[in-house]
């Protein structure tokens, strides 16, 4: 298994504020995971999908693991996670709910829709830090995730 080449993190996330506090704390961490994002739930379904902008699979490879905000325009982060995870391909890519929300129905709806982990965004730098390390560590260097996820059916 060639594992030498990162298929991307996809950051579907609407705030420029919290994507430059994650670019911040990767760059700080030292961590170099390639990141593809997102700002609606609209575009992450073009991505996923490799529609309209995203039609080259060489350009937009499908990613390792997807962050997902719930609080989107358009279409909301639980129609998006709803979508991946009843797609026969897109479900075996693990997402992480990231979100602001400590709503139990949110919670609860997120899970039951095949969420991987519910992650509260933190609301310091020392937190973000150790969210994104522990992220890095788990999904990067513990877990094994699929290799060549592909719409094309073989």
């Amino acid at each position: 298994m060639d594992r030498s080449v990162l298929a991307p993190l996809l950051l579907v996330e609407d705030s420029d504020e919290d994507v430059e506090l994650i670019e911040w704390a990767l760059k700080k961490l030292a961590i170099t995971i390639p990141i593809v994002r997102c700002t609606d739930g609209e575009e992450a379904l073009d991505y996923l999908y490799q529609r309209n902008r995203y039609s080259d699979p060489q350009k937009s490879p499908m990613p390792a693991l997807i962050l997902l905000d719930l609080q989107l325009v358009a279409v909301d982060g639980l129609e998006v996670l709803q979508e991946i995870k009843g797609d026969e391909t897109l479900r075996m890519i693990p997402v992480i709910v990231w979100t602001s929300s400590d709503d139990e129905h949110d919670i609860d709806v997120s899970f039951k829709q095949g969420a991987n982990s519910y992650i509260l965004k933190p609301m310091s730098t020392q937190r973000l830090l150790a969210i994104v390390e522990m992220l890095n560590q788990y999904w990067f260097g513990v877990a094994i995730l699929p290799e060549n996820i592909s719409l094309q059916s073989d």
